[in-house]
């Protein structure tokens, strides 16, 4: 039996304006939470609809649970998924909607409150859908994405319009649920929370795979950098002048200067600065983090 939960090969999708995917190659491992994340429009929705049969690819080969993307209707009863926000009947309790779902898809409705509690709604499950918050919204869709007690999980944005507190719940979560053997998949903007509960990522950047693997991998692979600003923003541009002439890389980015090199150089490029008349207010080496190698990678700028 394979020891994957997903696996694609040279996926593709399409459209007469151009690929929304190109030739993807990626591997998920059973039990993992694994982070997919790209820009806008970086073809993720598109890929995940590929994954869940929603839409057929125009190339390429994918497996879900060891079975076929060409053959959904034997994978999904093992899959969990939320796609683009989830959609309730207004009128009804939390509970009430789990229960429909559970009804309709043939699920034991013992697990209804089980699932409310699991996503922190125990106390709301017999309010009325339509009075739920958006964050509310969002952990019930995760719960009845839950409801077949599914192998793989499959979520797009599942922290939208949540609180930290609420974030913070489904990150835990989400790990408690790879703990005990299901595979996340999960897309998210945050890359802070992907860093924190992911094992694996792949990054999607027009369509292409840039990465996929081991989130520590990555993050290995990155060069220190350091954060700097002036007393004056017009200094900026001489900062880089200075870093570029000693053999460094740097952009600017919301106003601060970002510089690859080691924390070491921090002295030299604070005295080069100096000489130069620009009085430094941040000189910060840092490590980089999943936002930062976000950044450099997919050539998206805050």
């Amino acid at each position: 039996m394979s020891n994957l939960a997903i696996s694609v090969t040279d996926l593709s999708k399409k459209y007469e304006t151009g690929f929304a995917v190109s030739h993807a190659n990626f591997q998920v491992p059973l039990g993992s939470v694994c982070g997919f994340v790209g820009p806008n429009g970086a073809g993720k929705t598109t890929t995940i609809r590929m994954l869940l049969g929603l839409i057929s690819p125009t190339g390429g080969t994918g497996e879900i649970l060891g079975t076929s993307i060409n053959e959904p209707e034997k994978y999904l009863p093992r899959v969990g998924a939320m796609i683009e926000g989830p959609a309730f009947y207004p009128a009804l309790s939390g509970a009430e909607n789990l229960r429909v779902l559970a009804t309709l898809g043939g699920f034991p409705l013992e697990r209804v409150d089980e699932l409310l509690e699991k996503v922190g709604l125990g106390a709301r499950g017999k309010s009325k859908y339509k009075t739920y918050s958006l964050g509310m919204k969002q952990r019930l869709g995760i719960a009845a994405s839950l409801l077949p007690n599914p192998q793989l999980l499959i979520l797009d944005e599942p922290t939208n319009g949540l609180d930290p507190e609420g974030i913070q719940e489904v990150r835990a979560l989400l790990r408690s649920l790879a703990d005990n053997g299901t595979t996340v998949f999960v897309s998210s903007h945050l890359l802070s929370e992907l860093e924190i509960i992911s094992d694996h990522l792949v990054m999607l950047r027009k369509g292409d795979v840039v990465f996929a693997g081991p989130i520590q991998d990555l993050l290995a692979q990155q060069q220190p950098y350091i954060l700097v600003q002036g007393t004056n923003p017009g200094d900026l541009e001489k900062i880089i002048e200075i870093a570029i002439a000693d053999g460094h890389t740097g952009t600017i980015r919301a106003g601060v200067a970002h510089i690859e090199g080691p924390s070491e150089w921090a002295g030299v490029l604070n005295k080069k600065a100096f000489e130069a008349g620009i009085t430094l207010t941040q000189l910060s080496p840092q490590l980089p983090n999943l936002e930062e190698t976000f950044f450099e990678m997919t050539g998206d700028k805050k």
